[in-house]
């Protein structure tokens, strides 16, 4: 096998799916197939896999769960969730334990999944690199989980959600109350803004495409997204298109509200301090431009948050 090729591993309880995994990657990879979640954090421990995709429905343990050891053992690997059953319960635990990149159901359209796999194999590839540099020199360390210059936006259009965010932070953390979309989009124009933590109410709203857009614009942003929307489909949209960082079900319970808010806030100050991660959090190109038929107010936050985003990246 060429020593330049990625390793991929395939997780999966069905053969026959291993099979068409193996013929759909051949050449493209090294590939590593098992039935078994505990044979596939084995690997991980024992050698560099650069991508692991897990069918969730397995005997023994979830592909969550095979998703979340993964990530334990071997933080750079990517990991992908492969699966026919898009319960909200595992969409969820793929999001808030695997912290996947993304969301593949089967039947699966081979183009996308080969494209999907290769891109994170590249990311993952470099980033395996890095850490291997990096051994030498080691960044300095993260001090606490919140710097002091650390901001929040709460997008919330009744404000309990913002007095509670207040609640479980340090005073040291900033953090800004929106209303409305456009008050958000303009306070993240101004400001360099390291969560933003909207309360969706509807799947028909611009909030959830914005959050889209918002990842492509400033990537090292994290987005916490609190619903009472059961959704899948809406969910599943969040992670591929917006790589929400956690999504809790409204109302948030406030342990998981704070772990969310302190774990959101130590990976954004990882992200500035070590931008090359960064490709780490590319998305799929959403479905449609979120601008497209927003007001003329919402318009102009728009293109001012596009010209702020331009700037810091100059």
């Amino acid at each position: 096998m060429n020593a330049s090729l990625p390793c991929v591993l395939f997780v999966d309880d069905e053969e026959r799916i291993l099979r068409s995994l193996r013929m759909l990657f051949r050449g493209r990879c090294e590939i590593l197939t098992t039935t078994s979640g505990s044979e596939a954090a084995e690997w991980v421990r024992r050698r560099p896999v650069h991508v692991v995709v897990s069918d969730q429905r397995m005997p023994g343990m979830t592909g969550v769960e095979v998703l979340r050891e993964v990530a334990a053992q071997s933080p750079a690997t990517m990991r992908i969730l492969l699966t026919g059953y898009a319960d909200m319960d595992a969409v969820t635990a793929s999001v808030n334990d695997g912290e996947i990149w993304r969301f593949i159901e089967k039947p699966w359209v081979a183009r996308y999944l080969v494209d999907t796999v290769e891109h994170a194999a590249r990311v993952a590839q470099h980033d395996f690199a890095l850490a291997v540099a990096r051994l030498a020199v080691p960044p300095p360390p993260v001090v606490g989980n919140a710097p002091i210059a650390a901001r929040i936006a709460v997008l919330d259009n009744e404000g309990s959600l913002a007095a509670q965010v207040r609640d479980v932070l340090p005073a040291a953390v900033r953090v800004e109350h929106a209303f409305d979309l456009e008050s958000t989009l303009e306070l993240l124009a101004d400001h360099d803004v390291a969560v933003v933590i909207a309360r969706l109410s509807s799947t028909d709203g611009d909030v959830a495409d914005a959050l889209k857009q918002l990842k492509r614009l400033r990537p090292a942003t994290l987005a916490i997204v609190v619903s009472s929307l059961r959704d899948s489909r809406l969910l599943i949209g969040l992670i591929n298109e917006g790589q929400v960082f956690r999504f809790l079900l409204q109302p948030a319970p406030r342990e998981l509200l704070r772990r969310g808010l302190a774990a959101a806030l130590e990976r954004h100050a990882h992200l500035r301090a070590q931008s090359d991660l960064l490709q780490r959090h590319a998305v799929d190109a959403p479905r449609q431009e979120p601008i497209a038929t927003t007001t003329g107010r919402l318009l102009r936050a728009w293109r001012r948050l596009r010209e702020a985003a331009t700037l810091r990246s100059a």
